[in-house]
């Protein structure tokens, strides 16, 4: 096994350790707390994260960890080994009872993603992504084929703050004046993957995201042969301003929709 088979192999089974902690507590009486005005945190994300870094250490010990939750770093190294972690993304939806949430974990070399394993336990769907291609549930997946803007569906994704409804607003306009639909998920790692499967033909953000909300994501998107860049159409890289995630086909449409949000500011 090489180093790369290896870091999606344990990426997939952190994921998915990570997952079943979290599934366990589903729609139970767990007690919420808030880290913002809409940003929740539970003891389940908490938990998670500790069994996915469990999982990881004993197959990597020394590799830095990038973790939403607790004192684990918030950015990601552009030298060296690191693990880029989300217990539960779609938190929000999680203390909702709604079934959309999931553990994401990405294996990055020197910057760069390499393996990804988006776990989402309650609608029954595993995601992973490695050297060779991308998959659902061990099958492979690709991007939609669509080129026509009115069949297609695009997703206003990460969270505009309130000081920043403007710009949210101005999303879901770009949004349906350009494309046939619109869909909000409530987790960008889910949203990222149901891109890569085809469901979406493009996933659009003026904001800059959080590594754990997006490395896994987009590196399974890319392994499904779409694209990714910054609002400079520049390729997207975990600290790019701006999320442009599409099909291929459509991106200069989608990237469109980014840059009217961004001039709506």
């Amino acid at each position: 096994m090489t180093d790369a088979d290896e870091r999606a192999a344990v990426a997939e089974r952190a994921a998915r350790a990570g997952a079943r902690v979290a599934d366990e507590r589903f729609r139970s009486d767990i007690a919420v707390e808030t880290k913002g005005e809409v940003d929740v945190v539970t003891e389940a994300d908490r938990a998670a994260q500790r069994t996915v870094i469990e999982a990881i250490r004993e197959s990597f010990p020394d590799d830095a960890i990038v973790g939403e939750e607790e004192d684990e770093r918030k950015t990601v190294p552009d030298e060296g080994a690191a693990w880029v972690i989300d217990p539960i993304d779609g938190t929000n939806n999680y203390v909702r009872d709604i079934r959309v949430w999931a553990t994401a974990v990405a294996a990055v070399v020197d910057g760069e993603p390499v393996a990804a394993a988006v776990v989402a336990p309650a609608l029954g769907d595993v995601y992973t992504a490695d050297a060779e291609g991308a998959y659902r549930n061990g099958e492979p997946i690709a991007v939609s084929d669509v080129s026509d803007e009115r069949r297609a569906t695009v997703a206003p994704t990460l969270w505009w703050e309130f000081d920043a409804r403007d710009e949210y607003a101005a999303a879901c306009e770009a949004v349906v004046r350009r494309f046939g639909d619109m869909r909000r998920l409530g987790s960008a790692q889910i949203t990222l993957s149901t891109a890569a499967a085809g469901g979406l033909e493009g996933v659009v953000s003026n904001l800059r995201a959080n590594p754990w909300d997006s490395v896994a994501g987009v590196f399974i998107v890319r392994q499904a042969g779409g694209r990714a860049t910054d609002l400079n159409a520049d390729r997207w890289r975990h600290d790019s301003t701006g999320l442009v995630v599409s099909n291929g086909d459509l991106h200069d449409e989608v990237l469109a929709t980014a840059l009217a949000v961004e001039e709506s500011t």
